[in-house]
């Protein structure tokens, strides 16, 4: 019975790590490393960065990729239609803006 249990969860152990590791390639073939952030936080996010952009509508909402400061990356393309990045940190207050290098056409985020 004991090696029974040993087997399953060797098992599940290897099935873990197969999932993780098809992830990881599925985002290294993707060539993104970002990560779209959901729920509450992308709310947050989204509120305060077009308040930071001074008018607005947030696209997207991300975790920052490591190419500047802060934790979230929110694009915003203003009234006029140009395109911003904004940087929040954790408590959701602006560290950054500069212009939308990848100006994409992905919803993620939503300024209600």
């Amino acid at each position: 019975m004991k090696r029974k249990r040993t087997f399953v969860a060797i098992g599940v152990a290897v099935a873990v790590l197969v999932v993780a590791g098809g992830a990881g390639i599925a985002k290294a073939v993707s060539g993104s490393n970002s990560e779209t952030v959901t729920g509450p936080a992308a709310k947050k996010a989204a509120r305060a960065a077009v308040e930071a952009a001074g008018d607005g509508r947030a696209l997207e909402v991300e975790y920052q990729d490591g190419d500047s400061a802060g934790v979230y990356e929110v694009e915003v393309r203003g009234a006029d239609g140009s395109h911003v990045e904004v940087h929040l940190n954790g408590q959701f207050e602006s560290v950054g803006t500069r212009a939308d290098d990848d100006a994409g056409e992905q919803s993620g985020g939503n300024d209600d």
